[in-house]
């Protein structure tokens, strides 16, 4: 825990529901600890400041980074959690016309933490929730190749809401990587964090899951000893690393930026082999630059 007399800014978002309300519940309680929330609607959180914020609108998101600098008033950000999340069951578009779940995973939360950069503290920290089912060796529907123009305006095919969540998945990790490499980040030290909470039920994602999944917990945690994946966390386990990631009480080994949930505990492994593509990286961070308006570099 943190004990410095020196005051730290955590901004938020994902934060009303799931393991980001557990995490925020947490880190509330942190002495010294200003907490500024992004969230829908008119909200009250206790022990946190709410601004509005609707990620499916680069307009709101704007209109939140502007709002967020104004209350800090010129004070430095220590954490940016980017939890935010949907895996939307039918096609639907963003205010700006891009695909749902693209806009929101992954799209928005690329223009916060650019808008934001530069408010960011030396030392601090960025984590932004990924998840494993951008690998296909873990899900099949994971993707294999990128195109970010085809993930913001699919044509064509069945939808199937586990294709474009995993890509926008895919898409925050190669973001986190993208952030991990810059100049900039790396003098000022900060540290950039994607992690998988891992299979977490009872999140409100997508809809909520069926009820009957709690009953298939002892199942499933027998199952995950041969298949990792399948291990059924509590969103009080995976907000509990969610909040320690933020504080900075976990933190990777030197050149790591994935970090995931398995099995009640946090391991540092490789993501998928698409995720480590710098290709990829590149092409994904000049198609969104330009998406969001934004120079590349």
């Amino acid at each position: 825990m943190d004990t410095t007399d020196q005051e730290q800014i955590i901004v938020m978002t994902g934060a009303t529901s799931g393991i980001g309300a557990d995490a925020l519940g947490r880190l509330v309680t942190q002495p010294n600890t200003q907490i500024i929330v992004g969230a829908r609607g008119h909200r009250e959180l206790p022990g946190a400041t709410v601004l509005p914020l609707e990620l499916g609108s680069l307009e709101s998101v704007r209109g939140f980074a502007d709002a967020v600098k104004a209350h800090l008033a010129g004070a430095k950000i220590n954490a940016l959690v980017l939890n935010g999340g949907a895996q939307v069951r039918s096609e639907q578009h963003s205010a700006d016309g891009f695909e749902l779940t693209f806009a929101v995973n992954h799209l928005s939360h690329y223009l916060l933490a650019r808008l934001l950069m530069p408010d960011m503290a030396d030392g601090g920290r960025i984590v932004i929730t990924t998840s494993d089912t951008h690998d296909p060796s873990k899900m099949p529907l994971a993707p294999k190749t990128l195109d970010p123009q085809s993930l913001a305006h699919p044509t064509g095919g069945t939808y199937r809401a586990v294709r474009p969540y995993a890509a926008s998945k895919l898409c925050n990790l190669l973001t986190a990587r993208s952030f991990a490499a810059q100049d900039d980040v790396n003098e000022r030290h900060i540290e950039v964090i994607a992690y998988n909470p891992g299979f977490t039920p009872g999140t409100g994602l997508g809809g909520g899951q069926p009820a009957f999944l709690g009953a298939l917990r002892p199942l499933f945690q027998f199952i995950s000893l041969l298949l990792p994946q399948l291990y059924m966390a509590t969103p009080q386990q995976s907000g509990e690393l969610l909040a320690k990631l933020a504080l900075g009480q976990i933190t990777p080994p030197p050149g790591r930026v994935y970090a995931s949930h398995v099995r009640g505990k946090l391991t540092f492994p490789d993501p998928s082999k698409l995720a480590q593509s710098d290709e990829a990286r590149d092409l994904l961070w000049r198609e969104s630059a330009a998406m969001v308006g934004l120079p590349a570099s």
